[in-house]
């Protein structure tokens, strides 16, 4: 970990517990600054804020009170969640108090480099891959960010020989200042989280600063066939690497069936067993971030042949009888839904359905031709039922929740035949979590045996 001295002293505002915040508070009270830390949660049955406590450290819960700010306050570190219209942080950017996430601060103390990852779809199997890769090849990477642990907490831990891989929201690039990653990748912009950003104009601006900080000596790896990527990079001053799906490039694609970076064949398409056009994309991405970093075609082979998914997103789970089951609970919106059902080219039974955000579900129809039978779940069942009608599908099944929707997809399921949970909604009318429905998901796969 680098020694650094910048927040000795400092007053330091730590917005929002969890493991974020509670690793981000400890290494700052580590490294001398002054720390409070404020959740609007109550404190006194919360162990991460007991914890913290017993370390000297100040926390205040039960809001985020006004009165934080009448003394002095150098920085802000938030959880990448709370929103900037939060009125504490509105009052700060007043007062033109910096406002940053942990993974500034993980950025600030990592002796290792950074490959980091964002864009609105693909951004954990991008990251799995590249890391997977790069275990294979011995380049000892870490992976960070939102998948895997906390930043700060691996950043401590890395030495130069070590790679940073991280996966970044958009969320935790808006708080960052000098992060400047060796290689950045932005996969994809998609309408996403306009309720946090406001537009999509400033959505594509948070991830665009990726790159900010990055000169000719780094690289950006980009999806050319993405025209807000390929408009948002035009401001980036790091060398860039295009990939492509459908075109010659100079970087990553496909031509006659075979992956190519610049030029050297890496691997034939079938030989791929992770499915779908749009996991292409993401092993484009990884392969060039991979080949940049002196990773060996042997190792991109080795992983691209054996890697099945990411857990919870198109992740083969069983094939019982001929069917064969993914659980893609992630998808938790239409676009993730549309991209799990064109990679497929076998008759679909869609089990799906969630939380109701008001939308309705008219964007799916062209992409549920291979969907033989429908059964939903959760407050938009009825949309969904209205949907798989007006796309002409004859089988539709209404059922309670996930569990009961397994067997009875498998009642009617044939030879052949694809069973793919992929909800098009949020979990949270049912669930916890999409890995919770996930998980009961592929328990109730296993049941059927």
């Amino acid at each position: 970990m680098k020694e650094i001295n910048q927040y000795k002293e400092k007053n330091v505002l730590v917005l929002g517990l969890a493991k974020s915040g509670t690793a981000t508070a400890e290494l700052l009270h580590n490294l001398g600054a002054n720390v409070t830390v404020n959740d609007r949660s109550p404190i006194e049955d919360n162990e991460q804020a007991q914890y913290l406590i017993s370390k000297g450290i100040t926390v205040i819960g039960g809001s985020h009170p006004l009165s934080l700010l009448d003394q002095k306050v150098d920085v802000i570190f938030k959880n990448p969640g709370i929103p900037y219209s939060n009125p504490l942080l509105k009052v700060a950017m007043e007062k033109e108090i910096s406002i940053l996430t942990e993974v500034e601060l993980a950025y600030q103390i990592s002796e290792a480099p950074y490959i980091a990852i964002t864009g609105s779809n693909g951004k954990t199997t991008t990251t799995t891959i590249i890391n997977e890769i790069l275990a294979t090849d011995e380049k000892k990477p870490l992976v960070a960010g939102n998948i895997g642990n906390v930043s700060v907490e691996v950043a401590q831990n890395a030495e130069n020989d070590n790679v940073m891989v991280t996966e970044l929201s958009s969320f935790q690039l808006m708080g960052i200042e000098t992060f400047r990653p060796k290689i950045a990748i932005l996969l994809n912009i998609f309408e996403a989280h306009l309720d946090y950003h406001g537009s999509l104009g400033e959505y594509g601006k948070a991830k665009a600063r990726i790159f900010m900080n990055q000169t000719k000596e780094d690289y950006t790896v980009v999806n050319v066939d993405d025209e807000i990527v390929m408009e948002l990079v035009k401001e980036a001053s790091s060398t860039i690497i295009p990939f492509s799906t459908t075109r010659k490039v100079d970087g990553a694609y496909i031509e006659d069936g075979i992956v190519y970076f610049q030029g050297e064949s890496i691997i034939k398409v079938d030989e791929i067993v992770l499915p779908g056009k749009h996991n292409l994309e993401n092993i484009l991405a990884a392969i060039s971030a991979v080949k940049l970093y002196g990773g060996s075609n042997e190792s991109i082979i080795h992983v691209l042949t054996s890697f099945t998914g990411v857990k919870h997103r198109l992740q083969f789970v069983d094939r019982i009888n001929e069917r064969k089951f993914y659980n893609d609970s992630k998808a938790t919106n239409i676009l993730s839904t549309q991209a799990a059902l064109s990679s497929f080219d076998e008759n679909v039974i869609l089990l799906a359905g969630g939380l109701d955000r008001g939308n309705d579900f008219d964007e799916l129809i062209p992409y549920l031709k291979n969907v033989k039978s429908l059964i939903t779940f959760g407050e938009t069942a009825l949309k969904l039922i209205n949907t798989a009608e007006a796309a002409g599908i004859k089988h539709i099944k209404h059922v309670d929740n996930v569990e009961k929707a397994v067997p009875v997809a498998y009642e009617m399921s044939e030879s052949g035949d694809v069973i793919l949970l992929s909800p098009a909604c949020a979990s949270w009318d049912q669930y916890k979590t999409f890995e919770q429905r996930g998980d009961i998901f592929i328990n109730a796969v296993h049941k059927l045996k």
